[in-house]
């Protein structure tokens, strides 16, 4: 009956940062408005940074409307400019957080989807993964910049959003 109590009480205090990892996956925390931890703040930025540089420059380098083509050109240069941010806050120390090295799995089944499209049909797939990704990286950022853990890492969520509301703006009056 102890080892049942002592393994009742170890979940009960694991569950608000393992509750906080898996609300995050599920998209939970998002609905619900919940700051995400510093890790899967980082790990989600980074990853999105990813997928909006590769499927920029996928997009960059096809017949597509010359609109989109320019749009993507500003995402590589803004994503890149971001990625190069927050890896430098991670590298230097300033923030304890581990860089992704790889987009999460329903990022790369985008790409995948967008490597099989051409023309106006990628370019409209493409606005639609760039709605969708932006609306997803701005309510990270707003969650993170209103109640994260770390706060040089708060003040560069909070500095960044402006731009990530842009660019959410930039592809919703290209889609439509």
């Amino acid at each position: 009956m102890r080892k049942l109590t002592l393994i009742a009480a170890a979940l009960i205090l694991a569950t608000p940062a393992f509750a906080q990892s898996v609300g995050e996956k599920t998209g939970v925390n998002s609905v619900l408005g919940i700051a995400p931890s510093t890790q899967d703040f980082v790990t989600q930025a980074g990853a999105s940074d990813m997928f909006e540089i590769q499927s920029s420059e996928l997009v960059k380098s096809q017949d597509v409307d010359p609109k989109i083509k320019n749009f993507a050109n500003q995402m590589v240069e803004a994503h890149t400019k971001t990625s190069s941010e927050l890896k430098s806050m991670v590298d230097g120390g300033q923030v304890k957080a581990t860089i992704p090295t790889e987009m999460s799995s329903a990022q790369k089944s985008m790409m995948e989807d967008l490597k099989g499209r051409k023309g106006a049909d990628l370019g409209d797939q493409y606005i639609d993964d760039q709605v969708s990704a932006h609306k997803d990286a701005v309510s990270l950022f707003e969650r993170y910049a209103e109640g994260g853990e770390d706060p040089a890492l708060k003040a560069w969520a909070g500095k960044t959003l402006p731009e990530l509301k842009h660019h959410l703006e930039t592809a919703q009056q290209l889609d439509k």
